[in-house]
């Protein structure tokens, strides 16, 4: 432990030092990145059908490469999962990683290059650490194991040089020996597909180890607890891990999670730090204990664009550069990558809140939000609000989805909400009218439609069975890995299917 100490100490003084000279010169270290993607890549059979040869500055790089999206990516990467090499990155891929899916669709393929491991998710993994230990001086996180949750078993795609699976399981695999040693459960239970089985065998390898870190999905982390807390009769993760210090979390926001990690933290003495490690690249990560924004990382291999709110739906929408983006408006991310991924449309949503350096928070995605009504609701604007309510009310909040149900003949439109607890507010009427006046004070839009119930009547929720959302997923074989909730959804699709599932529908009063 004292070796890895001091090595850890030492790589966080100089990962340091080398983050604050980065994030000094952000967009500098932005345009280098560029001209090292298209440097590499004008080899490639997409930078010479685009003139990446001829490209050399970023009003070329705009007009000479399209803003894509998957689709159209999908012959090009379908070419690349039968082993074909120089298409959109020089290299043979070897790797795809999996999309997290709130669908029923056929996942998204994400190719996954050597640099894309290296040069970003593992330089992020790095860059996590130190920042926590610089934070933390005190920290003994290194006496212990690390707890990873997530991730599935990798696979062959029909081809033995191609696997497929989570981004989790793939960073997992491709770990160096010394990560490897530091982590628990070992890749045999952490590949394990069945997520039931899986939950089963980790409870009971962990909890006889010293576990002094947590990393993965707040969602997914919680049932792994909660298997414990029951398994083992216990009020507090402590009574198992006394060395507990810190839980990293990502893939879905951590407030509507807060209340009920919080039950499980005896004084509350648990760290938290957020990070932004999606399916196509690790992007950003909170720097500051008391700030829940996140600094982006500008020098991972990935350069970054953006298209306002006003052209989500755009077919040909303005694409402005990270130098340009204006605070406490939403944008949607579009990303070029060392995976050779080139203006790639990922569908998050995010508001920055800080320019010097660049920070900003998780909104949502372009494809779940509502604004059947005109009122542009985001992720962001209603988890904040759950939190407020329940707080307000006294409950603790498991899940939630939030659906719009349209106008008909006797009533106008309003949102409605299905919700589980783990326990239930104090007062049902009260909850939902918190809930309503605290989106009205976050959304403008919202509040105008709102007003006198002119365009919006007052919300509906119905609360939900313990267990609904956690069946609905495993009906759709979507437990474990990046998987997640869907929270908002123009249309009632997703909603539907979770009141089926449940067994008893439980208006609340409006």
């Amino acid at each position: 432990m004292g070796i890895i100490s001091s090595v850890g100490s030492y790589v966080m003084k100089s990962r340091i030092k080398h983050l604050e000279h980065v994030i000094s010169r952000p967009d500098e270290v932005q345009q280098q990145v560029l001209k090292d993607l298209i440097i590499t890549a004008r080899n490639t059979e997409y930078g010479r059908k685009h003139g990446f040869a001829g490209i050399k500055s970023v009003q070329d790089f705009e007009q000479q490469v399209p803003v894509v999206s998957y689709e159209d990516l999908l012959p090009i990467i379908n070419r690349m999962l039968k082993g074909e090499a120089n298409l959109l990155w020089p290299e043979k891929i070897r790797w795809f990683a999996k999309s997290s899916g709130t669908t029923g669709a056929r996942s998204k393929l994400v190719p996954v290059s050597k640099e894309g491991l290296e040069q970003c998710h593992f330089r992020g993994g790095r860059d996590m650490l130190a920042i926590y230990l610089h934070n933390h001086p005190g920290s003994k996180i290194f006496s212990g194991k690390n707890l990873s949750i997530g991730g599935s078993q990798v696979n062959s795609f029909g081809n033995s040089d191609v696997s497929v699976g989570n981004i989790s399981a793939i960073v997992m695999k491709n770990l160096p020996l010394w990560a490897q040693l530091k982590r628990t459960p070992g890749l045999k239970v952490t590949m394990m597909n069945n997520w039931e089985e899986k939950v089963r065998k980790i409870a009971a390898i962990t909890t006889r180890q010293n576990v002094t870190c947590l990393a993965g999905s707040p969602m997914w982390m919680l049932l792994l607890l909660q298997q414990i807390a029951k398994d083992h009769k216990l009020s507090h993760i402590q009574d198992i891990w006394p060395n507990l210090e810190v839980f990293f979390h990502g893939s879905v926001s951590f407030g509507p999670y807060k209340q009920l990690f919080h039950s499980l933290d005896r004084n509350q003495s648990l760290h938290y730090q957020e990070i932004y490690n999606a399916t196509e690249g690790f992007f950003a990560m909170q720097d500051q204990t008391d700030d829940p924004s996140l600094l982006l990382m500008p020098n991972y291999g990935i350069y970054y664009e953006f298209i306002s709110e006003k052209d989500f739906s755009n077919p040909n929408p303005k694409i402005i550069p990270l130098s340009q983006v204006e605070l406490g408006k939403y944008y949607s991310v579009v990303i070029s990558t060392n995976s050779g991924l080139w203006r790639y449309k990922i569908g998050d949503t995010i508001k920055f809140v800080s320019k010097n350096p660049y920070r900003f928070l998780i909104s949502g995605r372009t494809k779940h939000c509502i604004n059947v009504f005109g009122e542009d609701f985001f992720a962001e604007q209603a988890e904040r609000a759950i939190q407020a309510a329940c707080e307000q009310t006294g409950c603790i909040l498991q899940d939630f989805t939030v659906a719009p149900y349209f106008y008909d003949r006797s009533k106008k439109g309003y949102h409605e909400w299905l919700v589980e607890f783990v326990k239930s507010p104090r007062n049902h009427r009260e909850f939902v009218t918190t809930l309503d006046q605290e989106l009205q004070r976050l959304n403008e839009d919202y509040a105008e439609k709102r007003k006198e119930d002119i365009a919006i009547e007052r919300p509906l929720v119905r609360e939900v069975p313990p267990g609904t959302f956690y069946q609905w997923l495993k009906s759709r074989g979507k437990l474990g890995g990046q998987h997640k909730i869907p929270r908002l959804s123009n249309s009632r699709d997703y909603l539907e299917e979770i009141l089926e599932q449940s067994k008893r529908r439980t208006p609340v009063n409006n």
